[in-house]
This record gives C-alpha cells, sequence and structure tokens, in this order.
C-alpha cells in the first residue's frame, strides 16, 4: 500500500540524509541507525511481547530485516513508520512461533460491552501523565499490567498509538488494516485499561 508523499515531504523526514548515504554505499554508516532505533524497538518489544529476551530477539530481527531490504525503501512514508511495520511484522512471526501462543486469544468483544467502541476518540488520562509521574512504580506497575492483559492485537494498536505517538493512519498503515478497524480496536482497549486503572486517578490523595 503506497503513501502520498505529498502528506509526508521527504524534506521532514529525519532519517532521509542517513537511509540515502547508507543506500549509496556507506553501509558503515548502518551503525548510527541502529543507534537511533535500538532502544526504541527494544521498549517496543517489551510491550508486546512482554519478555526481555523475546524483546532482544524482535530487536535483532528486525535490524537484519531493515539491513536486507532497504535498498528498496521508496520513501514513501517515513522511515520511522517502515521500521515499525518491519517490526510489527517480526512480532507476529515470532508469535506464531511460540509454542505458548494460545490457540484462541480472548477477544475485548467477549468481555466488554458493545458501545465502548461509540467513546470519543481522547487521550486517556494514563496516557497524558508527564513522564516523571509515569515512571511512578505504583503507576507504572498498574499501567503495564493492564497493557500486557490485552489482546495481542489489541496490545499492539494502545502502544502504536498512545505510547509510540503514531496517528490512527500511520497506525494503520502499520498494521495493514483500516483506520476504522484502528479506532474501534483502540476505543476497546482504552476501556479495558481505564477498568483496570479505575479508582487510582480519581481516590488518590491530592
Amino acid at each position: 500500500m503506497g503513501t502520498n508523499t505529498k502528506n509526508t515531504p521527504r524534506k521532514q523526514d529525519p532519517d532521509l540524509d542517513l537511509v540515502q548515504a547508507i543506500n549509496q554505499g556507506r553501509e558503515e554508516l548502518f551503525e548510527e541507525l541502529v543507534l537511533r532505533y535500538q532502544d526504541r524497538l527494544y521498549n517496543f518489544g517489551l510491550r508486546i511481547c512482554k519478555d526481555s529476551r523475546d524483546a532482544e530477539d524482535l530487536v535483532q530481527e528486525t535490524f537484519i530485516n531493515i539491513f536486507r531490504y532497504m535498498s528498496g525503501f521508496r520513501h514513501e512514508s517515513l522511515f520511522r513508520n517502515w521500521v515499525y511495520r518491519i517490526a510489527v511484522s517480526v512480532c507476529i512471526k515470532m508469535r506464531r512461533r511460540s509454542k505458548y501462543a494460545p490457540e484462541r486469544e480472548l477477544s475485548l468483544e467477549d468481555v466488554i460491552p458493545g458501545d465502548a467502541a461509540e467513546a470519543p476518540e481522547e487521550l486517556p488520562q494514563w496516557a497524558k501523565e508527564p513522564v516523571d509521574r509515569l515512571l511512578n512504580e505504583e503507576l507504572g506497575a498498574r499501567i503495564k499490567a493492564a497493557i500486557d492483559e490485552l489482546p495481542p492485537t489489541y496490545r499492539l494498536v494502545v502502544v502504536l498509538r498512545d505510547m509510540e505517538d503514531f496517528s490512527t493512519e500511520e497506525t494503520a498503515r502499520i498494521l495493514d488494516i483500516s483506520q476504522a478497524n484502528v479506532k474501534v480496536r483502540l476505543h476497546r482497549a482504552r476501556f479495558s485499561i481505564r477498568e483496570t486503572l479505575k479508582g487510582y486517578f480519581s481516590h488518590e490523595p491530592s
């Protein structure tokens, strides 16, 4: 699926010069690209895989694929979006290979009201919190537990939208689903997280 280059001007891509240099033969610069993305991808993998070793595997396989296919990157989207699309693909393949993957994942449609998807699209309270508050041990643990409980398809959407700060359109392209599907999954995931965190913000000391 192509991306309209008018919506993502090449000059706005902070990775453009580095990617072009690598593709023109300066492969030694790939290490700089690794340094730019390794921590982000590890954190993404940790949120999705919930295991540090799996997160490390995700980072390694993602960079192998980036190096292998970079020459075919056409700058039709931001390079960052392309990187995360590869990471998601690696994540899905890892899950399929895992002997621990359940035969059937519980869907949020099975456990929350159907009208939860009709809620207005707004950033949830937990995602608005300043970084220093999110680093609070108790709050951070509650948020992590709530996200970990989400089915993987919903966890991917909420991590990409609320934690990696991709737009609905970008998330849809990364996951290769419709924007409407992204919104439905996001609403339901946020509803589930809100239920898990219910009372934390309203009853904490002022």
